[in-house]
């Protein structure tokens, strides 16, 4: 397996608090490098977007990641809380966008299964597991957490692939020889 190491940006979008967190990813071993979320308050409404713009702009500048994984979000109940969500999640994404940095996206049952093995996890559940991975002992902000979360699914997503990517070759050059 490639043990090359990534560094991996994780966005929770919100559009009053966007969660962050940056996790190094080698092989199967993950490492917290930092997190935390930037306080877009409830103030006018794209004042908070440059908020969440700048915030991730500052993270990407400080932290240097080398991929960017978001959550997809999904809100069936109210088309203006959906609308605002969407707006923060595209200001974040545009401040990673910035720095030239590939993005990935997941929606909440696929970041759990990575995280927990259940697509159906309770937010409880996410917040331990992400805890125990990344050896944190620390009690998590939800959005925190969740921002961990996502940056925990984008480097079992990726390692994943890769191992599949490998077998593939491997599976391929013995079968030419053959």
């Amino acid at each position: 397996m490639d043990n090359t190491a990534r560094r991996i940006l994780g966005i929770d979008p919100g559009s009053v608090k966007t969660g962050w967190a940056v996790v190094d990813a080698q092989g199967n071993q993950l490492r917290h490098v930092d997190s935390g979320h930037i306080e877009a308050g409830k103030g006018d409404f794209p004042d908070r977007l440059r908020l969440i713009f700048e915030g991730i702009r500052a993270v990407v500048e400080r932290c240097q990641p080398t991929a960017v994984a978001v959550e997809r979000v999904f809100v069936a109940r109210n088309a203006d809380s959906a609308i605002k969500l969407g707006q923060a999640r595209g200001a974040a994404i545009c401040g990673a966008l910035q720095a030239q940095l590939p993005v990935a996206e997941y929606s909440a049952s696929e970041i759990k299964q990575a995280v927990v093995g259940s697509g159906r996890a309770a937010k409880e559940q996410v917040q331990h597991m992400v805890a125990m991975l990344l050896g944190i002992r620390e009690k998590l902000q939800s959005d925190q957490a969740d921002a961990l979360a996502v940056a925990v699914c984008h480097a079992h997503t990726e390692a994943s692939a890769l191992t599949l990517a490998q077998r593939s070759l491997a599976t391929g050059r013995r079968g030419r020889r053959a």
